[in-house]
């Protein structure tokens, strides 16, 4: 998908057989995507859609948040909004760091870096990790 004074708008239908995706399917994820600001779509013959902004100013956590809404919730609620008492009170400082934490690795790679294979480094120890790797 491309961006600001580049080549045309995408046609869903291009970018759902390229990759291998249900057109309608993705139709929705663009809808979502759109009201997000995370992309912008022109009608017509030659409409499409295009990235809203430069693809290094897009992170990964734009597009989840866009489609699936917030990027770490618990029983549907951020954990933010979470509140325990007595021996489970550890539990809210818990789902706070594993929010902490995705989000610092979502918001850290851009759409940019994965079209570059350019993944930032701390992201590809992570995945480097043999533990990562494995289903306990």
């Amino acid at each position: 998908m491309r961006q600001g004074e580049g080549p045309g708008p995408v046609k869903a239908e291009e970018l759902a057989t390229a990759q291998d995706i249900p057109h309608k399917f993705l139709e929705g994820i663009l809808a979502d995507l759109r009201r997000a600001g995370v992309v912008d779509s022109r009608r017509g013959g030659g409409g499409g859609y295009r990235l809203a902004r430069a693809a290094s100013e897009i992170t990964v956590a734009d597009v989840i948040r866009g489609v699936d809404g917030p990027i770490v919730s618990v029983r549907g609620e951020r954990p933010t909004g979470l509140a325990y008492t007595g021996t489970a009170e550890p539990l809210l400082p818990l789902w706070i760091a594993l929010r902490a934490n995705v989000r610092r690795i979502l918001e850290g790679v851009t759409i940019a870096d994965i079209a570059a294979d350019a993944l930032p480094d701390p992201v590809r120890q992570l995945a480097a990790e043999p533990s990562a790797w494995e289903n306990p």
